[in-house]
């Protein structure tokens, strides 16, 4: 059973994976409370996760002395909102929730922030636990504490920093995943190998999203793998002073395709995908890195599953641009790859090289085979 360390205040903790560990869930909630007084549980996801797995998670709780309550609330990137957040806490409130109660994350990357967001502003600060639920969540999204909700201006630019008390990560779950929302989440994985593991790359590049999902013990170790990388960034920097904004590689860009398609067209990974290729184009064209690293990038991002087509004018994304966490003081900062396993963050990217890189995908896309699918 892996065990990863996050070092970060007020206290370190972990991130276990463990095929069958949400059957186990309780007794590692136990480990951490102890047996004298447990506090109470308030399980926050979706319907689509309630449905399918919520009743295994409450009978883990409940079997190891836990009294828990299930809230929904509304799936998806819609969701993802201040309004929802104000919801939540009126239920919590209206169920009894108090200083001492812990918020469950039970969910994608959504309820995660989501929850995360709640569970850092209600009565000033609950502790949370992360139980994530698909592929992009347990690589990345549940490792780090941040938060978040999105504005019409841009993504994730109402959140905080709330590490959770503990990462729970099962593998079992991701067996229901859409075959699309599982392949998406790849996205991220293969992120980490461009970032800082030439051999995650090197292992996910030759092979499909659908190949992966029939090999379980790969797809742990490529996820233990992202774990892995995330916890040593965030250990380093916490609140994305320096080292931390390496994790934003593809971002740049994929958030402002999210933002410019009403976040209807692109599920999370896949914008990040196109963006990631964008940034590489990037690279070359400012003698960062070589033609063939980027073509390699490029390559075994679009080998993992068909993308939907970029149709965003690039005149547009770069208006995005203006409103991202990244920029600052008006200068829109990139992650580019220097080699696999090696980038930069990068100030002095001119207009002309954005457009040309966003036009760039565009043509790309319109050029791929099976590309254009719509959520």
């Amino acid at each position: 059973m892996p065990r990863i360390d996050i070092s970060t205040p007020p206290r370190p903790y972990q991130a276990v994976i463990q095929t069958g560990l949400l059957e186990k869930a309780g007794l590692q909630l136990r480990e951490i409370y102890g047996a004298a007084r447990l506090p109470a549980l308030f399980v926050i996801t979706v319907s689509p996760v309630a449905r399918r797995w919520g009743k295994k998670l409450m009978n883990a709780l409940t079997a190891a002395g836990f009294a828990a309550k299930l809230i929904e609330m509304p799936d998806g990137e819609r969701s993802k909102k201040l309004a929802t957040v104000e919801s939540l806490a009126e239920k919590l409130a209206s169920l009894g929730a108090d200083r001492s109660s812990v918020i469950l994350a039970f969910g994608g990357g959504v309820v995660g922030d989501v929850a995360g967001l709640l569970a850092s502003l209600y009565m000033r600060g609950l502790e949370v636990i992360q139980i994530p639920t698909t592929v992009l969540a347990q690589a990345d999204a549940s490792i780090g504490g941040k938060t978040g909700v999105n504005l019409r201006a841009g993504k994730n630019l109402l959140g905080t920093f709330h590490q959770p008390r503990l990462v729970l990560i099962d593998p079992d779950v991701l067996s229901t995943l859409p075959e699309r929302e599982f392949a998406a989440g790849l996205y991220e994985v293969l992120k980490c190998g461009v970032i800082a593991r030439f051999e995650l790359f090197r292992r996910l590049e030759g092979i499909s999203a659908k190949q992966l999902r029939r090999d379980p013990e790969m797809l742990q170790w490529a996820i233990a793998e992202s774990v892995k990388v995330k916890a040593e960034i965030v250990s380093a920097d916490e609140r994305e002073k320096g080292l931390r904004r390496v994790l934003n590689f593809g971002h740049t860009i994929g958030h402002a395709l999210e933002a410019e398609s009403g976040y209807r067209r692109f599920l999370h990974g896949e914008a990040v995908a196109w963006g990631m290729i964008a940034a590489s184009n990037i690279a070359v064209g400012l003698g960062r890195c070589n033609p063939d690293t980027a073509s390699r990038i490029s390559e075994g991002t679009l080998n993992l599953t068909p993308l939907p087509k970029v149709t965003a004018r690039a005149h547009d994304i770069l208006r995005l641009l203006q409103s991202d966490k990244k920029t600052r003081n008006g200068i829109v900062h990139f992650v580019l790859p220097r080699e696999i396993g090696r980038v930069e963050i990068a100030d002095d990217v001119p207009q002309a090289a954005v457009l040309d890189a966003v036009n760039e995908i565009r043509r790309l896309s319109r050029n791929l085979k099976g590309s254009g699918r719509r959520k």
